[in-house]
């Protein structure tokens, strides 16, 4: 637990410290929200640079810590913290509480989404040898390795080991994200602030991919989602200085070295597609606006620009061929009115119906989310909320495209990454209105200044009422309705996320890191692991196996698969148990680290082993993205 959220609170303290510095250096003189994603970018891209050099992750821990107290010397008595630590208190203790339901409710902590993923053996192995300065699979073919950095850099920093640094740091974005989302909220009061913040940054897909321990795809969730929300804000609240657009190059840094080029045409598209609105909109170009936009792709090119060899590489990968195999671990593919936020089932693979809810209950959530996004679409149109609608539209084609000619594990993916964008454009128009009509309603009634007697009237809404509107929007029966639509969609909404957190599995339960321990002893030879058929099968268990055993040739199977006696040139045997019940004749133990006894074969053993080495099995099993 420790070591969690050690690693938790070290990634959220560097990413929103860097981040807000850069902001600040970039001309925007006041806190932004918007900070963790472009802090957290950065430490993808400088981890990613620094972490082969000599010392194998020790550079990197120095030069983060270094980032970061170069950040906080440089922002004391700038006045910067106040608005954090009001505003966004109550978001970050609900989003550490949700992000926490897998461990609560399991009674452990561990690896995410065991017997639903078995990814993070792949990803553990990467980190492990980004420490050790070995070159493995993932490496070789390209993968993008920035968040695996950030955990080397944990490990090597912090001594936090490398399963709780990959926990960590999942969390660490679980809980970033809605803090993020502050920045479309911050002019409501607490109470629909904090629910609107959390309902974007843990949208239900967004959630589930989280339960799964996919934090590559979370990343980049939250990395489209801040790099919208930092141009709304470049927009809406621009400053005078040609590098404003820069934080935003550096998220679209953050999300090539987190997932390669498909990262940045999610971003990348997003600003040409806003870029092009605004440009009809404006009817002419702006010079000043031009220059900051050509120093931002100065910025991005010059950053991207050693990855691309590998990126160009990683275009190879099993997971973009349509021909090969594209379920991964999904049923078949999932509904894209799941991005809206109202699925009630603890597994987002599941169909309508196949869980313990009707699939009517399904389908009446997605009619009113769908009719809600609907209203939010040209809400956000009349409002001008071009940077999202360009955000969404985006992550329309991506899906659309995924759909059509990708398969269904990309369209899945599609569908999470968009799933924070679909819940903002429902909640910016909705929480006005209904901010609006209760604003109207408390006011004095029949004055033009009704804004001014009600409290928290800040920002658009408080704008709105001190118009003279008091009187029409208090009798508003929309207002009223947005109102009651909103605490629906909260209490909803709020229910599935919380119900994909809980039913995360967190382990394997029957798994132990003591097997780490019996590796010096058998790296040479060749050993068999004997487990449970339930944790083979249900927890992926050999996965795990395979990496706590990781530099030698390794058997994995149960008992009723040995039949009685070892394979072949195997020289040592693990079980759970007595050290007083072989598991079959001619072994003496050798050790005892429990759970485990290792038993070694009595004897001379053929000098020919069947087991495959770790890193042959990894090539074969290869990661599933």
């Amino acid at each position: 637990m420790i070591g969690t959220y050690a690693a938790a609170l070290a990634v959220c303290v560097a990413s929103l410290s860097i981040g807000q510095a850069v902001i600040y250096l970039c001309g925007r003189r006041a806190w932004s929200w918007t900070a963790a994603p472009v802090g957290l970018a950065i430490l993808c891209a400088v981890c990613w640079g620094t972490v082969r050099l000599p010392g194998h992750g020790q550079v990197s821990a120095i030069v983060v810590l270094a980032m970061v107290a170069v950040s906080l010397a440089y922002l004391q008595g700038r006045g910067v913290w106040r608005e954090p630590f009001s505003q966004g208190w109550s978001v970050f203790v609900l989003a550490v509480l949700g992000a926490s339901l897998p461990f609560i409710v399991e009674g452990h902590y561990g690896i995410l989404g065991t017997s639903f993923n078995p990814d993070m053996s792949q990803h553990l192995l990467a980190a492990d040898q980004l420490a050790r300065g070995h070159s493995g699979q993932l490496i070789r073919q390209g993968y993008p390795l920035g968040p695996h950095s950030i955990v080397v850099a944990l490990n090597k920093g912090l001594d936090i080991g490398l399963v709780k640094g990959f926990s960590g740091m999942t969390v660490a974005v679980a809980v970033l994200a809605p803090l993020s989302a502050i920045a479309a909220f911050r002019d409501l009061r607490a109470l629909p602030r904090t629910a609107a913040a959390l309902l974007v940054g843990l949208a239900y897909v967004f959630a589930g991919y989280f339960a799964q321990g996919a934090f590559k795809e979370v990343m980049l969730a939250f990395f489209l989602l801040g790099f919208v929300l930092f141009l709304r804000e470049s927009v809406r609240e621009p400053v005078d200085t040609p590098l404003r657009f820069v934080p935003a190059a550096l998220i679209a840094v953050g999300a090539v070295y987190t997932y390669s080029f498909p990262g940045l045409l999610w971003l990348g598209g997003t600003a040409v597609v806003f870029a092009l609105a605004e440009l009809a909109l404006r009817k002419r170009p702006d010079r000043p606006l031009t220059r900051s936009l050509g120093i931002a792709v100065g910025i991005l090119v010059i950053f991207v620009a050693p990855e691309i060899g590998r990126m160009i590489d990683f275009h190879k990968f099993e997971t973009f061929d349509p021909n090969g195999p594209g379920l991964g671990n999904l049923f078949g593919q999932v509904s894209p009115f799941e991005a809206l936020g109202i699925w009630p089932s603890g597994d987002f693979r599941l169909a309508p119906g196949d869980g313990a809810v009707p699939a009517a209950a399904y389908y009446l959530g997605a009619a009113f989310a769908s009719v809600l996004l609907l209203y939010g679409i040209w809400a956000c149109w009349r409002r001008r909320e071009t940077v999202v609608l360009s955000g969404l539209f985006v992550a329309a084609v991506a899906y659309l495209a995924a759909r059509v000619g990708g398969t269904a594990y990309t369209a899945a993916k599609a569908i999470e990454i968009a799933a924070p964008l679909c819940a903002l454009t429902i909640l910016l128009p909705l929480t006005h209105r209904a901010q609006l009509f209760l604003m109207a309603r408390g006011a004095p009634k029949g004055t033009a200044e009704a804004g001014e007697g009600a409290p928290g009237t800040t920002g658009e809404a408080a704008q709105d009422v001190r118009r003279g509107q008091a009187d029409t929007v208090a009798g508003d029966r929309g207002g009223m309705v947005a109102a009651a639509a909103f605490v629906v969609l909260a209490a909803t909404a709020g229910l599935c996320s919380a119900l994909a957190l809980a039913n995360a599995p967190v382990g394997p339960g029957t798994y132990s890191p003591a097997l780490t321990g019996l590796r010096p002893l058998v790296e040479n030879d060749s050993t068999v692991v004997l487990a449970s058929r339930e944790f083979l099968e249900d927890d992926h268990g050999t996965n795990y196996i395979a990496w706590e055993l990781r530099g030698g040739r390794v058997c994995i199977e149960t008992r009723a698969e040995a039949e009685g006696k070892p394979p072949t040139g195997v020289r040592f045997v693990v079980t759970e148990g007595s050290r007083h019940k072989p598991p079959f004749k001619g072994l003496r133990v050798k050790k005892v680290a429990r759970p485990y006894v290792l038993w070694e074969v009595k004897g001379p053993i053929a000098m020919q082993s069947v087991c495959p080495l770790i890193a042959e099995r990894q090539a074969r099993q290869g990661p599933a993205r």
